[in-house]
């Protein structure tokens, strides 16, 4: 099928964020296109165009990766004169980041990905794929595995998690999340309950403002997330003290999430 988006979106410019975090087996970008595995078992292919992207697969989940219901304008209208944002916003009003179509996936991804690269993050993420992870009824392409379920990372034992290379503290706090996850005690609903789920979140030991503001950037579609105590974003406003980061970002409301995306990609150009 063939999915319409705001003109402003250059979502083939979303490639290289997904390229860059491919769990091996289980994602790929290759020749223009995004697919992945489902937890259904089915698979997913995005071939982003300048004003639509091709879709083969689930509509619902490529239209969560590609945020294609998200409103630019809107985004202008509120940051587009800002002192710091203004520039980047009018030059890129559709940049965004990626969403996820499984919050769960992502909210252990996002886990994995604590105060490592985003490489090595990639890695491990391929390991526990590869150990945990259902085959695919039917590989397609370089994709042979479905993400594990948080059922099954839940019934896994730290010491067999620690074998892939994860230390035994992120082991059990990996345990941690899929069981309050497989329990039913957390639910990573998009669009609903996100204070309460980001509370919730951190009560976890080993999940601190970071991970749950990034879990309900990506994950739960919250434009408003701001992970204030990430350390590109304290390079960007030159302030390290938290809460004076976040008294600045108060008239970025409510999108905040654009503001921090639009921070990283400006230090990135930089380096």
């Amino acid at each position: 099928m063939r999915l319409d988006h705001h003109p402003a979106l250059d979502a083939r410019a979303l490639l290289p964020f997904l390229a860059a975090r491919a769990v091996p087996g289980v994602e790929e970008v290759v020749d223009g296109a995004y697919r992945r595995s489902l937890p259904d078992g089915s698979v997913l292919q995005l071939r982003p165009g300048e004003q639509a992207v091709e879709v083969d697969g689930d509509e619902r989940a490529a239209r969560a990766i590609l945020r294609l219901d998200a409103d630019p304008d809107a985004i202008v209208a509120r940051l587009g004169d800002d002192p710091l944002l203004g520039p980047s916003v009018r030059a890129a009003p559709g940049r965004r980041i990626p969403g996820h179509p499984d919050p769960a996936e992502l909210a252990v991804r996002a886990l994995l990905g604590q105060q490592i690269s985003v490489a090595a993050a990639r890695t491990l993420a391929g390991r526990l794929a590869a150990h945990f992870g259902d085959p695919l009824p039917k590989p397609a392409f370089s994709l042979t595995h479905l993400f594990p379920s948080p059922r099954k990372i839940a019934r896994a034992s730290s010491d067999e998690i620690s074998a892939l290379g994860i230390t035994t503290k992120r082991a059990q706090t990996l345990i941690a999340l899929a069981s309050a996850i497989s329990r039913g005690d957390l639910a990573l609903s998009p669009g609903s309950r996100i204070e309460e789920t980001l509370t919730q979140l951190q009560t976890i030991p080993g999940i601190g403002q970071w991970t749950a503001q990034y879990i309900a950037m990506r994950a739960l579609a919250w434009p408003d997330a701001f992970p204030h105590t990430d350390l590109g974003i304290c390079k960007a406003l030159d302030q390290t003290n938290p809460n004076k980061i976040l008294e600045l970002a108060e008239k970025w409301r409510p999108w905040r999430a654009y503001a921090a995306l639009h921070f990283w990609t400006n230090l990135e150009k930089k380096t």
